[in-house]
Order: C-alpha cells, then sequence, then structure tokens
C-alpha cells in the first residue's frame, strides 16, 4: 500500500515539472516574439510620424512658394513617383544598391 503512494506521488511529482517547464518554455518564445512585433510597430509608428512631419512642413503653401520662388517658376517639375520613398530604410536600402553597383563596374573597367 505505502509503496503504491509512493509510485503514484512520483509520478505525479514527475508529470508536473514536466509539465511546469513546457509551459514556461512555451510562455519564453511567446514573450519573445511579442517584444520583436512590439519594436517592428514602434518603428513603424516612428517612420509614419516622420513622413508626416516631412508632409506637413513640405506641404505647407508657404514653403512651396518659397522653393518655387528659388528654384524659379519656370523650372519646376514635379518629382516622379520612383523617387519618392515612403520609409527611411528603403532611402538607404536604395542608396546602398546605387553605391554597390558603382564599385563593381569601376573594378570591371578597370580589369579590362
Amino acid at each position: 500500500m505505502f509503496k503504491t503512494k509512493y509510485i503514484i506521488s512520483t509520478i505525479l511529482l514527475v508529470a508536473f515539472l514536466t509539465i511546469t517547464s513546457f509551459i514556461k518554455n512555451e510562455t519564453r518564445t511567446l514573450e519573445k516574439k511579442i517584444t520583436n512585433l512590439n519594436i517592428k510597430v514602434l518603428l513603424n509608428e516612428k517612420d509614419i510620424n516622420e513622413a508626416q512631419l516631412d508632409f506637413y512642413y513640405l506641404s505647407s503653401p508657404a514653403e512651396i512658394e518659397k522653393r518655387l520662388n528659388i528654384i524659379g517658376l519656370n523650372n519646376y517639375q514635379p518629382i516622379s513617383y520612383s523617387k519618392i520613398f515612403f520609409k527611411v530604410s528603403d532611402f538607404t536600402l536604395n542608396e546602398n544598391k546605387f553605391s554597390t553597383l558603382n564599385y563593381l563596374d569601376e573594378k570591371k573597367i578597370q580589369k579590362k
């Protein structure tokens, strides 16, 4: 009788320990995913705030009029859609592409 109680209590203890460690590990991975998503959300909010600030500054009538007077009304041309960047990271990615392509072309020319 004493032996069966000891065996059952040992089995239950081991089972509860394994279940607890499994739940703890799952909770930890979920917390890591949540923090990564929070970081991404904060970066996107920062990009939105920067874009709104740029838009409000550049689209104010006084600023547009001042810039048109600087470049002259005859020389004014709107920016093509391909030169507009919605995120700072897109701009830096594009700049990095240009710099590596120019560097590769210079090496090819020197080898010939």
